[in-house]
């Protein structure tokens, strides 16, 4: 079983989004039973809450259910029961590695570094732009994922 959890700054935008998408495609690839997926963000404010509404309507423009989603606060156990934990930007992957304990740091990655073309970049925030925001970040996270998935294929399954 290999334990996935994304993570952006609040858990109502990027990290849901990539923990459907993520979901949606082990389960088109019948890994669901291999494959735990969870989100979580590094700040609290909004514990709890379900995701943003606008990154729930793009999702679900691609069938991507998000709605049983709800905002969490990462912590310092995660990195004991996750086997990869996937920053959506440098800022919280930053936070992350000051949260990381010594010796797990292997664990960690920035997102898009699973994106051929696009490693080392951020998934952006959409929260303060419009709706076309919340389509360019699934677009990225789409392509993340499949490179994600062929990692988890390659170095884990």
């Amino acid at each position: 079983m290999v334990k996935v959890l994304f993570v952006c700054l609040g858990n109502i935008c990027r990290s849901p989004t990539a923990e459907g998408v993520f979901r949606k495609l082990i389960e088109e690839h019948g890994l669901a039973e291999k494959i735990v997926v969870d989100s979580a963000g590094t700040g609290g404010w909004h514990v709890g809450e379900p995701p943003d509404g606008r990154a729930v309507k793009a999702a679900k423009r691609r069938g991507v259910d998000l709605s049983q989603i709800r905002a969490r606060q990462a912590t310092r156990g995660d990195f004991r029961r996750f086997d990869l934990i996937v920053a959506m930007d440098a800022d919280n992957h930053a936070t992350l590695a000051r949260l990381c304990p010594k010796g797990e740091e292997h664990r960690l990655h920035l997102f898009l570094d699973f994106a051929a073309g696009l490693e080392g970049r951020d998934v952006p925030d959409p929260f303060y732009g419009g709706g076309d925001g919340f389509e360019a970040v699934l677009d990225m996270i789409e392509r993340a994922a499949e490179g994600l998935l062929a990692h988890i294929r390659d170095k884990h399954l």
